[in-house]
């Protein structure tokens, strides 16, 4: 079959899938209920702010602010409700903690092999008297720590704490997720040992060894186990969208995981496609569709609102899953792979722009006459911020794919800066902000330092600005000069310079801040601080159900 056949046909079939869809939200056809949105909700609860991670003067501010904008009234909830909520908390509790704690943990072990390896970029003579300092492991050390020690672990506590409560079932099965997750840990400390010592499998975001990926999935698969059973035992009928979004990255992980480590499957060139076919799909399909889950619930849970368009939403999550699955082949664009791959590749890319413009007009109309509120609630900051750059690094990874801008971007700092926008900018963030508000929720204490949410988040947000901005002027000039034949190649690599300086103290500033992020994390995992008015509902429940 001609090659333009082939992707004029893949096109239109995905336009023409997306328009059928498009048709049957707006007739109604498979949302029976036009309540879909408000299922986060008790009933009477609309219009009533839960924001945990706020004092309670903010949160006064907060619930003055919405009621200004005219989210509506909130009644009596439903007390039968609200118990059952907190029972599904207290359920989930002890899990998520240790989730949280391992997350924390390998935050700070990233963090410091990330800021060596920047330094070892403009100081290259710096820490070089042991092997396992050297800047191709402490890089490849750092990726793993954030790749299968703090996005995992953050993501999937978080997925813990949201399914029971929108399944209004207490979380079944907790004791095989711990076991998963200390398989899981040890995995990571084995994998990462192993790559300190120089052995490792070559291939980026895969350097594990599969040897030990095989304590991944064994781990992977007990961790999701409580999911499952949670899921198939759940009161509801109605599934939030929330839920699609975390069940989905639960089946994808492990397909994209065991097809990739399986030994002597791939080989060659198809190692090469296959390599990127992982690499991009772990984000695409693995940390984003949990970080949107963390949006979709958290960001009405606070500003008391449903969602504005819960098509808009449905629409989000099929425009990725029809999309996301090739792009990974613009990282190959010049190489020895066929080349109807990297033009489907291409496509599937700008076609992305579809799924990313549905969240960002739903998250948009949502606060819309309400932005007041991201002065008072923690939650909101981090995760709006996020938002809006999943926006951003969807539609800079868009035309980023485009052959003409690929030539200058591609093997440049340029392509590192994107990837940070995405799994930093807008994962961590929005990791960050569901974490402030879970915290409470499963201790029974509030945070005792507001100031230090505070400085966290302008630490972090100043700081990957000036690291997203110095790494991308970085990578273009680059790129520029490398495309120029009459310019030596060390030009490529002295007028980056000053520019990797401003990198590593954005990145200093980042550290600072996860820093704060971890003391602040144990100074209310200790009880520590002032002992203020505990925020998490229905207290006595909670500590009846956590003894039970």
């Amino acid at each position: 079959m001609h090659t333009v056949a082939i992707l004029l046909s893949a096109f239109v079939l995905s336009f023409v899938a997306l328009l059928a869809f498009i048709w049957s939200q707006r007739t109604g056809l498979f949302d029976r209920s036009s309540k879909g949105a408000e299922v986060i909700f008790a009933s009477g609860e609309i219009g009533r702010v839960e924001e945990p991670a706020a004092a309670p003067a903010a949160q006064g501010s907060l619930q003055g602010a919405i009621d200004t904008a005219g989210a509506g009234h909130a009644t009596r909830a439903d007390a039968d409700e609200l118990a059952e909520r907190a029972r599904a908390d207290a359920s989930t509790a002890p899990l998520v903690f240790f989730m949280f704690c391992c997350a924390i943990a390998w935050l700070l072990v990233a963090s410091a092999a990330g800021l060596t390896a920047s330094i070892k970029l403009h100081e290259p003579d710096w820490l070089v008297q042991q092997a396992w300092l050297t800047f191709g492991r402490i890089r490849t050390i750092h990726l793993n720590a954030v790749a299968y020690g703090w996005a995992p672990m953050a993501g999937l506590g978080i997925a813990m704490f949201v399914i029971p409560r929108l399944l209004k079932t207490p979380l079944l099965g907790a004791r095989f997720a711990f076991v998963g997750a200390v398989f899981w840990n040890a995995a990571l400390i084995a994998g990462l040992g192993s790559i300190a010592a120089g052995i490792n499998d070559g291939l980026e975001w895969l350097e594990i060894p599969w040897q030990i990926g095989i304590l991944f999935a064994v781990g992977g698969a007990l961790i999701a186990l409580p999911l499952v059973f949670t899921l198939v035992n759940r009161r509801v009928e109605h599934l939030y969208v929330s839920v699609w979004y975390m069940a989905c990255a639960l089946f994808w992980l492990p397909v994209l995981f065991v097809v990739a480590k399986m030994p002597g499957l791939h080989q060659g060139v198809q190692q090469a496609a296959m390599n990127w076919w992982f690499g991009h799909n772990v984000l695409g399909l693995f940390y984003t569709p949990l970080a949107l889950a963390s949006v979709y619930y958290f960001l009405p849970k606070v500003i008391g609102r449903p969602i504005q368009s819960y098509n808009l939403s449905l629409l989000g999550f099929w425009g990725l899953a029809f999309f996301y699955g090739q792009v990974g082949g613009h990282h190959l664009i010049g190489g020895p792979v066929p080349e109807w791959m990297i033009t489907l590749s291409i496509v599937q890319s700008m076609m992305m722009i579809i799924p990313v413009a549905a969240f960002t007009v739903n998250q948009y109309q949502t606060l819309q006459g309400r932005l007041s509120a991201l002065r008072w609630s923690p939650t909101l900051r981090f995760i709006g911020v996020g938002g809006l750059m999943y926006t951003a690094s969807s539609v800079q990874g868009s035309f980023e794919a485009l052959r003409s801008m690929n030539a200058v971007t591609h093997f440049t700092h340029y392509t590192v800066a994107h990837a940070h926008l995405g799994l930093y900018g807008f994962v961590s963030f929005v990791f960050f902000g569901a974490m402030y508000f879970v915290m409470p929720r499963i201790t029974a204490r509030e945070w005792p330092y507001p100031w230090l949410i505070t400085a966290h988040f302008w630490l972090v947000s100043g700081g990957f600005a000036l690291y997203f901005v110095s790494l991308t002027t970085a990578g273009w000039l680059q790129g520029v000069a490398m495309l120029d034949a009459a310019r030596p190649f060390m030009d490529s690599v002295a007028v980056t310079l000053p520019y990797l300086k401003g990198r590593s103290l954005g990145g200093a500033f980042m550290v600072l801040g996860h820093i704060v992020f971890a003391v602040h994390f144990v100074t209310l995992a200790l009880g520590f601080g002032p002992n203020r008015d505990q925020p998490a509902l229905f207290r006595h429940l909670f500590r009846k159900a956590a003894t039970a």
